[in-house]
């Protein structure tokens, strides 16, 4: 009996293997983020704010220091447990992986989080600009997951087959675009800026014809 569990388990490890090998930037991801978020569990409220705040897309440091922030941002949870980011990563990011191959799936990631946060983060500035916000606007909390998660949403639109396509992609708009008829945010902005992204990011989902490399006669 011993020997039969035994089996079992590293049948199962092995499985567990191949499933994780094929969305490796997903697990790398996930990783990260489960390290991140055990740290931030460790800290004090006002300590997690600080260091929250030191890796905030705001208006501030975008200015200052963008690279650093729009990387590092994304490697920190803003809300909701890692168990919960862990099976969306499964369901959303996992599916776009496999299929885009990690290079295009990571590029559709870049664009939805770097984009939808210049967006969202210019849309504060006007409204900064024209007094419909404070000043202090510019150091606002955002960082997250996000939006990159959205574009990744939006983007596997692509992945199914018609007519179903269709109702999938009105049932992203709708979910998305709901906030933004309540007490809108630049978050909420940002979030269907990031579909937007993810919807137009149709050339990357294009596989590359192979050109044969043997001649004619």
């Amino acid at each position: 009996m011993p020997e039969i569990g035994s089996r079992a388990l590293s049948g199962f490890g092995v499985r567990a293997w191949r499933y994780v090998r094929r969305a490796p930037g997903t697990f790398v991801w996930l990783g990260i983020l489960l390290v991140t978020s055990t740290i931030a569990r460790q800290l004090s409220p006002a300590a997690l704010t600080e260091v929250l705040g030191d890796r905030s897309t705001n208006l501030h440091h975008l200015a200052e220091d963008p690279i650093r922030v729009l990387i590092v941002s994304a490697l920190w949870l803003a809300g909701g447990s890692w168990i919960w980011y862990f099976a969306l990563y499964n369901l959303f990011h996992v599916a776009a992986e496999r299929w885009l191959g990690t290079a295009r799936w990571l590029g559709v990631c870049v664009l939805a989080h770097v984009g939808a946060t210049y967006l969202s983060e210019g849309l504060l500035y006007l409204a900064i600009r024209h007094g419909d916000a404070p000043a202090s606007a510019v150091n606002t909390l955002d960082v997250g997951v996000s939006y990159a998660l959205a574009g990744v949403v939006a983007v596997l639109v692509y992945r199914i087959p018609a007519p179903w396509r269709f109702a999938y992609a009105g049932v992203v708009v709708i979910v998305y675009a709901i906030p933004l008829f309540g007490a809108l945010t630049f978050t909420d902005v940002g979030h269907f800026s990031a579909v937007l992204i993810g919807f137009a990011c149709y050339p990357l989902t294009r596989r590359r014809r192979v050109r044969s490399c043997v001649r004619s006669p």
